[in-house]
């Protein structure tokens, strides 16, 4: 049992051991987030050229957001993968299917591996996510939107049990604390039991 007191879910998990996750700290965890958002493998994630301080200000603002969240999953207290929760009527996937109650958005990023590719280790992490998230009695459905060239991804929710839904367009965004380009990506969807 962990004695971190912002921990909001643990599990013991035999691919992983003890498996915690807690929001994401924007100062504490942001030398963590910007190596890993900054690498090649993450170009999907849409930071590759951003800056620690830019980085930093991306995930303080989403911070102050009531409706999106950022967490990090710990593995025997190592951070192995980011992800971020966010009701879809209050973003712009909202623009590409009809949101139903009980829909939870997800964004995830599986951090670098440490030694040797451990089978059955990214499977475990995302049961880790999905128990967190089907935690909440509220939630009837999560929904995923990898980008359509993220090949890796859409087949991995598709192993998982994701139901593939069609191509979308995310709309552009532009805001005074925010820009987002127009993304060409694939709905996904998998149910609660």
């Amino acid at each position: 049992m962990t004695t971190d007191p912002t921990v909001v879910y643990e599990r013991n998990v035999d691919e992983l051991g003890t498996t915690t996750v807690r929001p994401l700290a924007p100062e504490r965890d942001i030398d963590t987030v910007h190596a890993w958002v900054t690498e090649e493998r993450a170009r999907f994630w849409g930071m590759g050229g951003a800056s620690r301080d830019e980085v930093l200000e991306i995930y303080q603002h989403l911070d102050s957001l009531t409706t999106h969240h950022a967490w990090l999953v710990e593995c025997e207290g190592r951070p192995v993968l980011l992800f971020q929760t966010y009701e879809p009527e209050a973003d712009r996937v909202s623009e590409c299917y009809g949101v139903e109650p009980g829909d939870i958005g997800v964004h995830l990023l599986i951090g670098p591996s440490a030694g040797a590719p451990r089978p059955g280790f990214t499977a475990a992490l995302l049961s880790v996510l999905t128990g967190f998230v089907f935690e909440d009695p509220l939630v009837r459905r999560i929904v995923a939107e990898p980008d359509i060239h993220n090949e890796k991804a859409i087949e991995r929710l598709a192993r998982t049990g994701f139901e593939l839904g069609p191509e979308i367009v995310l709309p552009e965004i532009i805001l005074p604390e925010v820009f987002l380009p127009e993304k060409k990506a694939r709905l996904a969807f998998l149910h609660r039991n």
